[in-house]
């Protein structure tokens, strides 16, 4: 079966918007970016950043992102599920910005 025919793979709304993966705290974001950044040298720098929930000033509520940019060539469905699954891995989930 060819990768056009794989159900399993996230479609490609647009090859070129930033992607964010979103993780429960600060070491689990380090530790993933880490993990991304070894596995996927072409993404380049990747950024961990707070985000507080709207109206939330406690720590305990933040959530952690890694922004990722994409690569020259775009985004792949190979390369969002790779995205898809290591945030998974790490209690995450990726959203596009």
């Amino acid at each position: 079966m060819s990768e056009n025919q794989t159900t399993d793979l996230p479609d490609v709304d647009d090859p070129y918007a930033r992607q964010l993966l979103v993780l429960p705290d600060r070491d689990t974001a380090q530790e993933a970016a880490e993990e991304l950044g070894a596995t996927q040298p072409d993404l380049g720098e990747l950024e961990v950043v707070r985000d507080a929930l709207a109206g939330e000033d406690d720590a305990e509520d933040a959530q952690w992102l890694i922004v990722a940019e994409a690569p020259e060539t775009g985004w792949t469905p190979t390369l969002l599920h790779a995205l898809d699954t290591l945030a998974a891995g790490y209690e995450g989930w990726r959203e596009e910005a």
